[in-house]
C-alpha cells in the first residue's frame, strides 16, 4: 500500500491522503491549502490528485481545509462518489457554494486590477458555483459506527471525532494480495467536554498505522470556565469604551459555540443588556440551521438547551451586504461575529478595516490561525495589516482565547492515543506545524514507546505492517528553493539605477519630486516591515 501526502504535512491546511492498494486509488479528505501565496498555489496543482485515476473520496468533516478542493476535482474530471456523514453532507452543500462565491469574487477583483493596468491576461477562479453545485451531487451519506465497503477489499467505519457537527475519524481495513493493513485517520480530534459536541470516540481496532492530527501538539487549552471569563473581560473592555468587539469565527461550530457562550454569560448576568450582537455571516446563519436539524449529533446539554427554548437577546442576523455595511455606521459598542476565522476572506476583513485601528475596540480570536494568514499576523503582533487593499494600523486590543478551540490539546491527544495503542503501532503526525509536531512526537516516544514520524508534503509512504515505511520524497518540488542572493542583487541593482537618476529627479518640478518621494517612502516602509519580521 502506498500513501501520498498531498497536504497538511508539516502544516495545518490542505488535508489530503491519496491511497493506492492493488489497483484501487482513493483520497481521504480533499482540503484547500490556505496561507501565503506559495501555499495557495498548491490548490492549482490538481494533476497530482487526478493521475493516474481516482475512484472515490472519504471526507472526515466539512471544514474547508479538509473539503474545499472537491469542486476543483469535479472541474478536473472527477465524477466518483464522495462519502461523508449526513451532517457533513448538509454543511458541504452550503460551504462549497460559499467557497466558490469567494473564488469568483476574488478572481473578479483581481481581474479588475489587471484591467486597470492594461493587462489582457486575466485570471480564472479556482472553481465556480456551478462546479460546487455539481460536486455536491457526488456526496453520499454514511452512518456513524456502521462499516461499509466503498470498493472491494476496503472496509471503512466512521467514528465520532467530537470536533464539529458530523466530524468523524476513519477506521480502514484494506486487504491486498500480500495481506491486510489496518489504519486510523484521525481527521481533527475534538476536546472532551467541549460545548455542543459529544466527546471523541475511541477506535475499535488496533491499527497498524495511525495518521493523527497535531494542531495543538505542544500545549493544552485553558478550561472552559477560564475562556468564558476571558470572553466576558474582552466584552467589558470595549463596552466601557464604546468600541466594537470583533470576533473572527469559523462559520461552522465556532460561531455556534460563541453564541452558546454568550447565552451562558447572559444567564450569569455578565452580558450588558443593551449590547447588540451581530452574526454577520450568511454561511454561519445557514450552518446554524443545519445544527438545529441534527440534534442527535450534539451532546446532552446542547439538546436540553435547544428544548428549553432559551434565547439570547439583542441578536441580529445580517444576511445581505447592505445589512453588513450598516453595522459599521452604528454608534457605540457591539459584538460582531463574522467569518472567516483566519481573516483571509469574507466580511470580517471589512469590519477589521473599520475598527482595528481604534484602541477602544478589540479583536477576539477564538480559533487556530494558520501560518501566513492575516489572523496569524495580528496574533503574532504585527503593527499594521493590509485589509481590502488598505494598510491599516493595529491599535485595537487583541485577545486570544484558545479554550474555544475545536481541537484536542496535547494531553487530550495523548489520552486518546493511549486508549487504543499497542507496541507495534506506528504513528504519522499530520496537520500541525513542525515545532508542535516535534513536541508531541517526543512525548509519544518517551511515554508510549511508539514509533513516530512527521511526513512532509508530497512524501510517498510504502506501508508494510511491522516494518518501517519506505519513504520517497521530491524535496525540490515540495519546497522550491528561494535564491536570496539573486533577489537582493536585483534590489541593489534597482537602487543603483535610482541613484544614477537622482540628478534628473532634482531637476523636476517640486510637485513631481514630492510624488516620487512618497513612492520611495512606501518602499522604505515595506522594507522596514520586512526587517522587523
Amino acid at each position: 500500500m502506498k500513501v501520498t501526502l498531498l497536504g497538511a504535512a508539516r502544516t495545518v491546511t490542505g488535508s489530503c491522503y491519496m491511497i493506492e492498494a492493488d489497483g484501487r486509488r482513493f483520497g481521504i479528505d480533499c482540503g484547500m491549502h490556505q496561507g501565503n501565496k506559495d501555499m495557495e498555489k498548491r490548490n492549482w496543482e490538481t494533476a497530482l490528485y487526478m493521475k493516474p485515476r481516482l475512484d472515490f473520496f472519504l471526507i472526515t468533516h466539512a471544514h474547508i481545509d479538509h473539503s474545499g478542493l472537491l469542486p476543483r476535482m469535479w472541474r478536473e474530471g472527477f465524477k466518483g462518489p464522495v462519502y461523508c456523514t449526513e451532517p457533513t453532507l448538509d454543511l458541504l452543500r452550503i460551504m462549497l457554494l460559499d467557497s466558490a462565491h469567494i473564488q469568483e469574487t476574488d478572481a473578479k477583483w483581481e481581474n479588475t486590477k489587471l484591467m486597470r493596468k492594461g493587462s489582457k491576461q486575466l485570471v480564472e477562479p479556482l472553481y465556480t458555483r456551478a462546479d460546487a453545485e455539481a460536486a455536491a451531487k457526488l456526496l453520499k451519506p454514511v452512518k456513524l459506527n456502521q462499516p461499509f465497503a466503498p470498493a472491494a477489499g476496503v472496509k471503512v467505519t466512521y467514528r465520532d471525532a467530537g470536533h464539529i457537527l458530523g466530524a468523524a475519524f476513519l477506521e480502514l481495513q484494506v486487504t491486498e494480495a500480500a495481506g491486510g493493513t489496518s489504519l486510523v485517520f484521525s481527521g481533527d480530534i475534538g476536546r472532551p467536554g467541549a460545548l455542543l459536541m459529544n466527546d471523541p470516540d475511541n477506535p475499535r481496532i488496533k491499527p497498524d498505522y495511525l495518521f493523527m492530527e497535531s494542531t495543538y501538539g505542544d500545549r493544552d487549552h485553558k478550561s472552559e470556565g477560564s475562556s468564558l471569563q476571558e470572553l466576558a473581560e474582552a466584552i467589558e473592555y470595549s463596552y466601557r469604551r464604546r468600541g466594537k468587539i470583533i470576533i473572527p469565527a469559523f462559520a461552522v461550530e465556532r460561531t455556534q459555540e460563541v453564541l452558546y457562550s454568550l447565552l451562558q454569560l447572559n444567564q450569569e448576568g455578565k452580558l450588558p443588556q443593551d449590547l447588540p450582537i451581530f452574526v454577520d455571516s450568511p454561511l454561519a446563519i445557514r450552518a446554524t440551521e443545519v445544527f438545529l436539524n441534527h440534534p442527535g449529533y450534539l451532546d446532552d446539554d446542547s439538546r436540553a438547551m435547544m428544548k428549553s427554548g432559551i434565547t439570547l437577546p439583542n441578536v441580529r442576523f445580517s444576511l445581505t451586504a447592505d445589512e453588513s455595511r450598516a453595522i459599521n455606521t452604528l454608534e457605540g459598542s457591539a459584538v460582531i461575529i463574522s467569518a472567516s476565522g483566519m481573516c483571509n476572506a469574507g466580511r470580517v476583513r471589512h469590519h477589521l478595516r473599520h475598527n482595528i485601528w481604534d484602541p477602544n475596540s478589540c479583536v477576539v480570536f477564538v480559533g487556530y490561525q494558520g501560518m501566513g494568514t492575516p489572523g496569524r499576523k495580528i496574533v503574532d503582533g504585527a503593527k499594521t495589516i493590509t485589509l481590502v487593499g488598505d494598510e491599516v494600523a493595529i491599535k485595537a486590543k487583541i485577545f486570544t482565547i484558545n479554550g474555544f478551540s475545536a481541537h484536542a490539546g496535547q494531553s487530550q491527544l495523548m489520552e486518546w492515543v493511549k486508549s487504543f495503542m499497542h507496541p507495534s503501532m506506528q504513528v504519522m503526525l499530520m496537520h500541525g506545524e513542525p515545532q508542535k509536531q516535534q513536541a508531541l512526537a517526543d512525548l509519544l516516544r518517551e511515554r508510549c514507546q511508539l514509533k513516530v514520524q512527521m511526513p512532509d508534503y508530497l512524501e510517498e509512504l510504502v506501508l508494510t505492517p511491522g516494518k518501517a515505511p519506505q519513504v520517497q520524497q521530491d524535496a525540490a518540488r515540495a519546497h522550491p528553493g528561494i535564491n536570496w542572493d539573486v533577489l537582493l542583487g536585483d534590489s541593489e541593482g534597482k537602487l543603483a539605477e535610482l541613484r544614477a537618476q537622482l540628478a534628473a529627479f532634482r531637476a523636476l518640478p517640486w510637485e513631481e519630486q514630492a510624488e516620487l518621494r512618497d513612492s520611495l517612502l512606501e518602499v522604505n516602509a515595506r522594507l522596514l516591515s520586512l526587517l522587523a519580521h
